[in-house]
C-alpha cells in the first residue's frame, strides 16, 4: 500500500476502503462496479476521522472549573451543576490537595470556600498570588461579612457568593471568570510571542529599534551609533520583519508593550 495513503488515513479507514472494494492492494482506487459504494464508504470514513480529531481538540480546549470546599455535599452539588453545562470539573477537599494538582493550560477558574481546614480561603488567595498562579477566584461562604467580601474583591476575586446561592448566580459568576481568564491568557500569549520576537533580534537591531521608536531618523541613528546610514536602514528593515511590524507606528506600539526605550544597548 502506498506511503502517501497510509499517511493520509488511519488504519481503520484504510480497512474500510479495501473491504468496500474501492482500494486495490497497491493503494490505488480501482474502477469497478463497487466504486460508488466505495466512494460513500471513503467519504463517511474520512468525515468520521476528521470530526473525531476535531472533537478531541475541542474537548482539550474546554474550560476547567476547580472546586475547593471541605463539605462533600457542596463539592458534589457544584460538580454536578458545572458538568450539566458541559464544563470539566476537578474537586478538592483542601487547598493543599489543589496545589498538588496540575493545572491545565486552558481557561479556568477556582470556586473557593472561605473557611477551610488549616488555611482560610483569603490566606490561600494570597498564597496563589505570591506563587504567580493567576486563576480567577469565586469565593463561597456561609459565614461571610462585608469586610471579608471587600478584602476578597480588592485582592482580585471575581465574585463573592453567600451560601445558599442560586445556581444561576453561580453559573453567571463562573461564565464571567472563565471569560476573564480566557482574555488574560490571550493577552499573555500575545506578549509572550512579542517577547520571543524581540529576543530574536541582534544586539545592534535592538539598539536601532530603541532609537527609531524614540523618534530618531535614520541619519540621526547613524550618528548615535557610529554606523553608516545604509547599515542602519538594513538593520531597520530586518528588525521590522522580525518584529512583524507593518509600520513605524506599529513598531512603536510593540516597543511600548515591551518596555523598550532609548537606553537599551
Amino acid at each position: 500500500m502506498s506511503t502517501a495513503l497510509k499517511s493520509r488515513f488511519d488504519a481503520p479507514v484504510l480497512d474500510q476502503l479495501v473491504a468496500a472494494g474501492g482500494l486495490a492492494r497497491n493503494g490505488s482506487f480501482e474502477e469497478q462496479s463497487s466504486w460508488p459504494e466505495a466512494a460513500r464508504v471513503r467519504e463517511g470514513a474520512v468525515k468520521s476521522q476528521f470530526y473525531s480529531q476535531r472533537g478531541a481538540s475541542i474537548a482539550e480546549d474546554k474550560p476547567f472549573v476547580f472546586i475547593v470546599d471541605d463539605d462533600v455535599s457542596v463539592r458534589t452539588s457544584l460538580r454536578n451543576l458545572f458538568r450539566s453545562v458541559g464544563l470539566r470539573v476537578n474537586v478538592f477537599e483542601s487547598a493543599k490537595e489543589f496545589l498538588q494538582s496540575e493545572l491545565p493550560h486552558v481557561a479556568s477558574c477556582l470556586v473557593l470556600d472561605i473557611r477551610l481546614p488549616g488555611i482560610s480561603g483569603l490566606e490561600f488567595q494570597n498564597e496563589l498570588a505570591q506563587a504567580n498562579i493567576n486563576i480567577p477566584i469565586i469565593f463561597i461562604t456561609a459565614h461571610g461579612d462585608i469586610p471579608m467580601s471587600v478584602r476578597a474583591m480588592k485582592a482580585g476575586a471575581v465574585d463573592f457568593l453567600a451560601k445558599p446561592f442560586r445556581e444561576q448566580d453561580m453559573l453567571d459568576a463562573d461564565a464571567s471568570a472563565i471569560e476573564y481568564d480566557r482574555k488574560r491568557r490571550g493577552s499573555e500569549k500575545i506578549k509572550s510571542d512579542l517577547r520571543a520576537r524581540f529576543e530574536s533580534l541582534t544586539v545592534r537591531e535592538r539598539q536601532v529599534m530603541a532609537l527609531v521608536t524614540a523618534g530618531l531618523m535614520n541619519k540621526e541613528v547613524a550618528a548615535e551609533t557610529g554606523l553608516a546610514e545604509i547599515t542602519v536602514k538594513i538593520h531597520r528593515m530586518n528588525l521590522m520583519r522580525k518584529m512583524n511590524a507593518n509600520s513605524l507606528a506599529d513598531l512603536v506600539k510593540k516597543a511600548e508593550a515591551l518596555g523598550v526605550n532609548r537606553t537599551i544597548q
